[in-house]
């Protein structure tokens, strides 16, 4: 990490949750009760008075996969906090799978009598250039796997959810996605796509849930954050992308170099991929892989990997408190923005990306223009047409 000067480190973090005013407490629905973001976001609105129902993937759960040690940690703190105990409902929600999201949304509305608030957080990420995603059976049904998790499985909730909003006319949906909803990043082509994907449902839904005075909002945080703090899978990289023979900042690249300057990070959780027709069935050894080389090297392996970064719990509370402070400052807001971009940094990528979108199109005006001949349809004569 750098040894800036204190004068010139970023501004402190947000410490406390700033809420919008509100006559009753609400209702919280989280998709993925097991991320950082949700558990933490959960603690400070249970703290708050509010009601949280939270998702968890049942077969995660059960078998202790994923993050789900934190949720349980979470649970413990939950049975040792008599304020919270009522006003928590954990669920079996596989977004996925739509039996399941009209199950979760039954049960909250039969445990808290209505969701005033969803905030859909499931995210995860897949590293590689568009051509390495092609290069096996694989590879390619990743592709339909980061669909299924970034884009159908909100779109399963959000459906399910709707008509209980509607007849009640009122809620507030809010979809988590990064700026990669603004910007393309190489090496995390099909990342984008989905979130793009989502951005435009969530977009075109505002306009036709509106009249019910129902609210949609996009929160785009940091790229670092969804990506570090969900499920990374990366796939092999190719020779002709490889950093000394391709330039370009690859994610993969990227990920690996911030990873590597992270001190005190522990062992990532790192797992081959059955699926994979190179997989091997030796048990891959933390210590022994670490003392040998890098978490970049696990995002660069000969198969398919994935992996969660185990990041230090004060990294962890650093990078996500932004997200979370934003989430409680806009969530269930009487006017909430449409979009919402987190941190200084986000906020200065997309302007300099609409910038240069508007430059484009300045020095373009006069091709686009002369394709619109309506005007001069309007100074012709009928009888030239004769």
């Amino acid at each position: 990490m750098s040894n800036a000067p204190a004068s010139a480190a970023k501004p402190p973090r947000p410490r406390s949750p700033h809420f919008p005013p509100h006559n009753a407490p609400r209702v919280w629905f989280i998709t993925r009760g097991v991320s950082p973001i949700a558990i933490a976001l959960a603690k400070q609105v249970l703290e708050h008075g509010d009601y949280v129902v939270a998702g968890v993937i049942p077969v995660e759960f059960e078998k202790s996969e994923g993050q789900t040690d934190d949720f349980k940690a979470f649970l413990e703190e939950v049975k040792n906090t008599e304020r919270w105990r009522e006003r928590l409902r954990v669920v079996g929600l596989d977004a996925k799978i739509v039996g399941q999201c009209q199950a979760a949304v039954a049960e909250a509305v039969e445990a808290f009598g209505r969701i005033d608030v969803l905030l859909c957080t499931a995210s995860e990420a897949v590293i590689g250039t568009v051509e390495e995603l092609a290069q096996s059976s694989r590879t390619i049904s990743l592709v339909d796997e980061i669909f299924e998790i970034n884009f159908f499985a909100n779109v399963n909730i959000i459906k399910a959810i709707l008509p209980v909003m509607r007849e009640r006319k009122n809620g507030h949906m809010i979809v988590i996605t990064g700026i990669t909803g603004h910007l393309g990043t190489p090496g995390l082509g099909m990342y984008c796509s989905s979130q793009w994907a989502i951005e435009g449902y969530c977009d075109s839904l505002a306009y036709e849930i509106a009249p019910f005075n129902v609210k949609m909002s996009i929160v785009q945080a940091n790229m670092e954050v969804n990506v570090l703090t969900n499920r990374i899978t990366s796939v092999p990289p190719m020779q002709e992308y490889l950093q000394e023979e391709n330039p370009a900042p690859l994610a993969r690249e990227i990920f690996s170099g911030l990873l590597d300057r992270l001190d005190g990070i522990e062992n990532p959780r790192a797992v081959e991929d059955p699926t994979s027709p190179t997989y091997s069935t030796s048990t891959m050894s933390p210590d022994a892989t670490m003392a040998e080389s890098t978490i970049g090297d696990l995002l660069s392996a000969d198969t398919v990997t994935s992996l969660y970064a185990s990041l230090p719990s004060a990294l962890k509370s650093s990078l996500i408190a932004e997200t979370v402070h934003a989430l409680t400052a806009i969530g269930g807001h009487d006017n909430p923005p449409a979009r919402h971009i987190v941190g200084s940094e986000g906020v200065t990528a997309v302007k300099e990306k609409l910038m240069t979108t508007s430059e484009e199109l300045e020095d373009f005006i006069e091709v686009s223009n002369a394709v619109d001949i309506t005007k001069d349809y309007q100074s012709v004569e009928p009888s030239a047409f004769d």
